[in-house]
């Protein structure tokens, strides 16, 4: 089981890029895991806009020379300005094995965010209430229970300090809407470039910098563990710095 684990682990650090720049982590014949980039749609929306889901069917279309209809199934989703890891069923056998394993916290998620302001506290676990509002597209953090709100806990710690910067290394929890966003701002510390949740300046491409680092799960068909790891953005010099 290490050994596969291993082996997984070196094909993440060597990913390859297609044509249409889509970032191929790992695939077999039930699930395809890419590293999304900033400003990719994961699933279709009313902007029209062609979705990472069709770049990867459009993929396997041309990789495999299958003549008819590809079949995709969407596991779960990152923010548009938000880069990293995402995973898609390539088989209907795959999927519901996939949603159950989501669904019950058996997918184990990590994320990079950077901040300009450090937290309270180097390392710390955040319990806040959060309650959505679709109009606005946002979620607000409240210290205790209100009213059509749900629990968001996360763990967060201090990885790596830059000349104006912090790197964190969050483990979720629980998976509600804009949770990192909301959490993190709730305590002072807005991810560089998120003006909705607090940053004092957007990033020049529209991106934040907040990337999906590493997803841990058992395969849903040889129900091994696997551990995938997404290199963030290279174009990207504070990105850069926090690598180096």
């Amino acid at each position: 089981m290490q050994l596969q684990n291993l082996e997984h682990l070196a094909l993440i650090t060597n990913p390859h890029s297609t044509k249409d720049n889509l970032l191929v982590i790992y695939e077999d014949n039930h699930i395809i895991v890419v590293n999304k980039r900033p400003g990719d749609i994961v699933q279709g929306d009313k902007t029209g806009d062609k979705p990472l889901s069709e770049v990867v069917k459009s993929y396997i279309a041309e990789k495999y020379d299958k003549p008819g209809a590809v079949y995709l199934g969407v596991v779960h989703r990152l923010d548009r300005p938000t880069s990293g890891i995402v995973i898609f069923a390539r088989t209907s056998k795959a999927l519901p094995r996939l949603n159950k394993l989501f669904a019950q916290k058996e997918a184990k998620k990590t994320y990079w965010a950077v901040v300009k302001d450090a937290p309270p506290q180097k390392a710390d676990t955040l319990i806040h209430y959060l309650k959505r509002n679709p109009k606005q597209n946002k979620s607000y953090s409240h210290a205790n229970e209100v009213p059509d709100s749900k629990k968001g806990i996360l763990d967060y710690k201090i990885i790596k300090e830059l000349n104006n910067y912090y790197l964190l290394e969050i483990d979720l929890h629980t998976g509600r809407h804009h949770q990192i966003r909301s959490q993190l701002s709730a305590i002072g510390c807005s991810i560089k470039g998120d003006l909705k949740y607090g940053a004092d300046r957007s990033n020049k491409d529209g991106s934040i910098h907040l990337h999906s680092r590493k997803l841990v799960i058992t395969h849903p068909v040889k129900k091994e563990e696997m551990t995938f790891i997404a290199e963030p953005p290279t174009d990207d010099a504070i990105w850069n710095a926090c690598i180096s």
